[in-house]
């Protein structure tokens, strides 16, 4: 059991949690994940690791509630327990090397794409970060991603905070100007991702992307974390588990992962609304 140390919500649909796990704390790196249960015989679900404390023994996990798990995690409260907390897995996230970087983030992506900024800060590296969201009411670690970045640009769709578009507005502006960094690294839906490494293509910037495609075991196994990647030529499957979840953005086929990130929507939104009825009966 997982005792739940600190809850914060960050916005309507989205919490923070610092769960006691000090073994996955010890060893856990930017880049990598956990995956957890909330109870014994519930779904196993993969959260990237937002911060992690060795010598408090925790590790910080950011999540959207979009499904039934992620809503019945919801309802765990500071001092009440979570049945299983495994990590970290993945492979962290690259740094040898790179002085210059770019870390664009979108929505909860940048729970993601924060404790990687984080890192390249700590290493001296210089930080240009840009975070959009859709509206104001719905932005997150503004003030994580200030304390970390040499430059900072936020967006949002509608205009209501920051600057007023997407995220590849800034970036292309940059990459325009004649702003060269040593890798671009984006988190957040798979749409802007594709759009991310569209938009540093003609620049021949390497762009590396975080993927979180459906995942059940974490070793491989299952095979339903797998993307295929265009490598020379060649279709090549990786899985996200133990090969990623950061990948060249170039080789990723991000029609195919959107195609099948959408399988279990439906079933995915049903099974929340069930969930949601049963805590309001309760």
């Amino acid at each position: 059991m997982y005792k739940i140390v600190r809850k914060k919500n960050l916005n309507p649909t989205v919490t923070q949690m610092e769960i006691d796990a000090p073994l996955v704390a010890k060893k856990a790196k930017p880049g990598q994940f956990i995956i957890l249960r909330v109870n014994d015989d519930g779904e196993r679900i993969p959260l990237t690791i937002a911060g992690s404390n060795p010598v408090e023994g925790t590790v910080k996990i950011i999540f959207q509630i979009v499904g039934a798990t992620t809503e019945l995690l919801n309802h765990k409260n500071e001092g009440e327990y979570i049945s299983d907390f495994v990590g970290p897995l993945g492979v962290a996230t690259h740094t040898d090397g790179l002085k210059k970087v770019c870390i664009v983030g979108g929505g909860v992506g940048c729970a993601i794409a924060m404790p990687v900024a984080e890192e390249f800060h700590r290493l001296g590296a210089n930080v240009t970060s840009i975070i959009g969201f859709r509206n104001k009411d719905i932005v997150i670690l503004e003030e994580e991603f200030t304390a970390c970045s040499d430059k900072l640009v936020l967006m949002t769709d509608d205009g209501s905070y920051g600057r007023h578009g997407n995220v590849t507005v800034p970036l292309k502006e940059m990459l325009e100007a004649g702003e060269k960094f040593d890798m671009i690294i984006t988190i957040g839906p798979l749409i802007m991702m594709k759009f991310v490494v569209a938009t540093a293509k003609p620049f021949d910037i390497p762009v590396t992307v975080s993927m979180n495609p459906i995942m059940i075991d974490g070793t491989g196994m299952c095979g339903g974390c797998r993307l295929t990647l265009n490598q020379n030529g060649k279709k090549v499957t990786k899985f996200a588990c133990v090969d990623g979840p950061d990948f060249n953005g170039y080789e990723v086929d991000f029609d195919e992962a959107m195609s099948r990130g959408r399988m279990y929507f439906d079933f995915e939104r049903h099974a929340h609304e069930e969930t949601c009825n049963l805590f309001k009966n309760v």
